[in-house]
């Protein structure tokens, strides 16, 4: 799929050779500005519906950081482009989905290309969709501790799962249940019957998700009217889940 993307690199030599390297081997990418501030990545940012954007952390006036903070919450995807490797954990943390080093490898920037591609495909063919999961049922059942026994659960009737500490909070299509189990117990043991993990603190019942919304990470609705969101570094194995 084509990607609309922008650069945002202060030295005009860096900018040429990106440039240069995408027209080049990622034909897919759409250039719809180059910036050399945060000013003038704002405005580009502001003024186009992006998919990507190549951005250096040192910048005047300002870092990669301070940009994307000013942005807030954002739809398009994020791949570095810097000689500091330092600041792989700032990106990290910053929800880049790739981290190159100059001097560029073409190798490293088709791949990045690539990945954003994956995600932005299936994000957009899911978009203001009903979501129908490729399993169109889950079946089994689960036991849960109770004081004097053992409860049994049908795995269909678990909308989702959140993290209490060292407890799980079970919400069911009627009622919930707090298990004396953390929320990983419930991720190993669920993951291969429909649930999936989308954020640390929740794991939800894939076939019970109606919609899902684009954004940073995204958020998914399931059939109660939840929502719920994703964590970026979730999204792409949720978007899996889909096709």
């Amino acid at each position: 799929m084509k990607l609309n993307a922008i650069i945002v690199e202060d030295e005009e030599t860096s900018r040429e050779i990106l440039r240069n390297y995408l027209g080049k081997y990622c034909p897919n990418i759409v250039l719809k500005g180059e910036a050399a501030n945060v000013d003038e990545a704002l405005i580009l940012i502001r003024n186009n519906d992006l998919d990507l954007v190549f951005l250096d952390v040192e910048m005047p006036y300002g870092n990669a950081f301070d940009l994307l903070d000013q942005v807030g919450d954002r739809q398009f995807e994020t791949v570095f482009v810097t000689a500091y490797n330092h600041y792989a954990i700032d990106a990290l943390n910053a929800h880049a989905s790739y981290y190159l080093l100059k001097p560029i490898s073409i190798d490293k920037l088709i791949e990045a290309v690539d990945y954003v591609s994956e995600i932005k495909t299936k994000e957009n063919r899911l978009q203001n969709s009903i979501l129908k999961p490729l399993q169109t049922q889950v079946v089994g059942k689960m036991t849960i501790p109770l004081q004097n026994g053992f409860e049994v659960l049908q795995l269909e009737d678990i909308l989702y799962c959140q993290a209490d500490d060292n407890y799980t909070q079970i919400f069911l299509k009627k009622g919930k249940r707090l298990v004396s189990k953390t929320l990983k117990y419930f991720e190993d043991s669920l993951s291969e019957n429909g649930f999936a993990r989308v954020h640390k603190s929740y794991l939800v019942n894939v076939n019970e998700i109606t919609e899902y919304k684009k954004g940073k990470g995204g958020s998914v609705v399931l059939s109660s009217g939840k929502e719920i969101m994703v964590s970026p570094s979730r999204k792409k194995e949720l978007l899996a889940y889909f096709g």
